[in-house]
């Protein structure tokens, strides 16, 4: 129970390696996909976790395997997020930049394309803060966190409290 099987720097380097690779994998989803949690992501989450957990540890089912992977991956999460705090490329590189989908009245389709939306699933976005009209938007921008600020012309800013992947159509 507690005698590893594996030497304790291999279940180490395996954590760091599957930490950074779910790191880097939930970043290139999209802003737009990890605004808020679904009971589908809580799915992906928990199958991912399984998925993982051996590529983490090997044949080690030691009690000391597993927490070891486990205080390998708590540490090196704190580390990220001191270092995401203290170090602004660090932060753009994992959290991305907010997008800006209107401007003066336009749509700019290629930031909306490049988010996953389109104007339709904007135009839903901004009605559901009493903008009817995209020409009367002074500015609206698809933030990090996957909700939308809406700045209609001559008004104050609105932020829609939910992800725009809500806003996707299904089927």
């Amino acid at each position: 129970m507690l005698n590893p099987m594996v030497p304790a720097w291999e279940i180490a380097i395996r954590a760091m390696v599957v930490y950074l690779v779910i790191l880097i994998g939930l970043r290139l989803s999209g802003k737009r996909e990890i605004g808020q949690m679904t009971f589908f992501d809580l799915v992906l989450l928990l199958l991912l976790a399984n998925a993982v957990q051996n590529a983490m540890v090997g044949p080690d089912t030691s009690l000391t395997g597993g927490l070891l992977a486990a205080g390998v991956l708590l540490t090196l999460n704190a580390a990220v997020a001191y270092g995401r705090l203290r170090w602004r490329p660090l932060r753009i590189l994992l959290e991305g930049t907010p997008t800006l989908l209107v401007l003066h009245g336009q749509v700019l389709e290629h930031n909306l394309r490049r988010e996953g939306l389109d104007v339709e699933l904007l135009k839903t976005a901004l009605r559901e803060h009493g903008v009817t009209d995209i020409r009367d938007v002074e500015m609206a921008v698809l933030e990090v966190d996957g909700s939308i600020s809406v700045i209609p012309t001559g008004g104050t800013t609105h932020r829609i409290r939910h992800p725009a992947r809500f806003l996707r159509r299904s089927g």
